[in-house]
């Protein structure tokens, strides 16, 4: 019986697995995420914990723009309703982890089950219509309904997330819990990308009327990742409570929908890390450089969106290099 030769690699170099690389990249950003507090001032380290916060945000938007294509300028809604309602069940009922982050991805989830029943049956302009609505109404309600959500002064008094019965009042222990669950949403988001319900998706984005045809029921699949995408960013408003303890009607408005879709579009729609990247530019430069920028932070954003679309279509993913065969 003749053995099975493995095919040499030019310069005798031995084959690298496929992925392998990436896998490598993602354990040294972790564990400098995870080393950030013991040697970054708190600024820096609370920034650090908001970037964290908005890319899981992102990374849910880009379920819906990059894999589906599904463009949605009301996404926030979903953000904001988590947000808001671990913030009231953490001063009210408990903040012991993990019942405020659960009930933030339910209560997104719940709310992208009941507003993406219509949705779903749409495409195009009237898909990014219809979610701009169904913001702005969300929005309305945050506030008008001062009893729960606090209306203009926004949701204020929130207690620290516990975990085992200690709060975590310090800046480096939050930003440790903040990763740890957006490595986790992270993860679900990649694995959901990856699977053959992900490939569905990418289908129904590059052709759904030949998606349909082959029998796949292609409002059920846009249903379906509509529902997980506002669960997890449900998860992401949660987060924010655990980074800021408080909650305003901003955090469900257009402008957060929008920045965020921009964010996607400067990573590039479709890639993760891409979105990742592209919320860390946003968040950097709306509250970290706008203060040193006299307040133009906006308009570097709106130059940075122009550069991109012109220079870079596929975003920040299209410098990366692609693998030969």
């Amino acid at each position: 019986m003749t053995a099975v030769e493995t095919p040499a690699v030019p310069g005798g170099a031995a084959p690298v697995p496929r992925g392998g690389r990436g896998r490598w990249v993602a354990v040294v950003v972790f564990v400098v995420l995870a080393a950030a507090p013991l040697f970054l001032a708190p600024f820096a380290v609370s920034t650090l914990s908001r970037i964290l916060v908005f890319a899981l945000f992102a990374v849910s938007l880009d379920l819906l723009v990059g894999v589906t294509g599904l463009p949605s300028l009301g996404h926030a809604a979903y953000f904001g309703s988590g947000a808001y309602a671990a913030g009231w069940v953490s001063i009210n009922v408990t903040a012991e982890f993990p019942v405020p982050l659960l009930v933030g991805a339910g209560v997104g989830a719940v709310a992208a089950a009941l507003t993406g029943w219509i949705t779903a049956r749409t495409a195009g302009v009237f898909f990014l219509m219809l979610t701009l609505a169904i913001g702005e109404i969300v929005s309305q309600i945050a506030n008008s309904w001062e009893e729960v959500t606090g209306g203009a002064n926004g949701l204020t008094g929130i207690p620290a997330v516990q975990v085992g019965g200690q709060s975590l009042t310090n800046l480096g222990f939050a930003h440790w819990y903040i990763l740890v669950v957006f490595t986790l949403g992270f993860g679900l988001v990649w694995l959901v990308a990856r699977s053959p319900f992900g490939a569905a998706l990418r289908g129904i984005r590059d052709n759904e009327p030949r998606m349909r045809a082959l029998g796949y029921p292609t409002a059920l699949y846009k249903y379906a990742v509509f529902v997980i995408a506002g669960g997890v960013a449900g998860v992401a408003g949660s987060l924010l409570v655990a980074q800021s303890r408080l909650v305003s009607v901003a955090d469900v408005g257009f402008l957060i929908s929008a920045l965020m879709l921009l964010a996607v579009v400067i990573g590039g729609a479709g890639s993760l890390w891409g979105a990742v990247l592209g919320a860390a530019l946003v968040v950097l430069v709306r509250d970290a450089l706008s203060p040193t920028l006299d307040g133009h932070g906006p308009l570097v954003l709106g130059v940075v969106f122009v550069l991109v679309v012109y220079l870079l279509p596929r975003g920040a993913a299209g410098l990366r290099p692609r693998r030969r065969a």
